[in-house]
């Protein structure tokens, strides 16, 4: 592996499928007079980058955007269709998923590895950067360790070197059903406070069977704060009170 800090990224031509069009996208059209924060990863639909590493970007692109980020792009070594379809399961709309297939922007990055002993080919090392007009200034590259090593290129330590007095909020999750008007009243109290929240719709991402499991209540909305349940939206009321 090796550190690009100031230097400009490869010049790619990556090959991506929107909707049932192809459509070339060019590191130009992607990082010039742009600041961008990419982190890149061995594969899509593999445990850590699923449970981990794109979540958290995922959740904290309205922060990062904050401070002048105006992109998140994850890169792997998949085809389009795959990185299409991980998107989806992943539900990761506020990143760009930028299809590397045949490993031309890794390799030209210095980050192409072999990963035969998981069957999984040539594939890019874990790693993040912060590149201001495709100039690369900073990356935060995983120690050359056996295995998958992830422990510098999460999320939070590249907010933290962006923003150093940024405190991250709580995560939170909100059970909800349609047509609430509790739960509707809890979401508008959670935006006015300028909080992000992961909603769980009843019917489509749980059931009540999940509500009562997680809170002991059989009631919506549920909400949880970093690990701790709330209640419902008169407890919210008296959390924030």
């Amino acid at each position: 592996m090796s550190n690009m800090e100031g230097k400009k990224v490869p010049q790619v031509t990556f090959r991506t499928r929107q909707g049932d069009q192809w459509v070339d996208v060019t590191t130009s059209e992607l990082f010039d007079n742009k600041t961008v924060v990419v982190f890149s990863l061995p594969g899509a639909f593999t445990p850590t980058c699923s449970s981990s590493h794109l979540p958290r970007y995922n959740e904290l692109v309205p922060v990062f955007k904050q401070y002048g980020i105006d992109d998140i792009l994850v890169v792997s070594v998949n085809d389009t269709f795959v990185m299409n379809a991980w998107k989806e399961a992943e539900d990761a709309n506020n990143v760009k998923f930028i299809p590397d297939g045949n490993g031309t922007f890794t390799e030209g990055m210095g980050m192409l590895v072999g990963k035969d002993d998981l069957g999984f080919g040539k594939r890019s090392w874990r790693y993040s950067m912060l590149v201001k007009n495709g100039v690369v200034e900073k990356m935060f590259i995983e120690p050359n360790e056996p295995g998958d090593p992830f422990k510098v290129s999460d999320a939070d330590t590249m907010l933290k070197y962006i923003a150093p007095d940024f405190r991250v909020q709580e995560s939170i999750a909100i059970f909800t059903k349609p047509g609430c008007p509790y739960c509707a009243k809890a979401k508008q109290l959670l935006h006015d406070k300028g909080l992000s929240f992961e909603e769980i719709v009843l019917g489509h991402d749980a059931t009540i069977v999940s509500v009562r499991a997680v809170s002991g209540r059989s009631t919506v909305p549920q909400i949880f704060i970093g690990g701790k349940h709330i209640g419902g939206s008169d407890d919210l009321e008296k959390y924030f009170a």
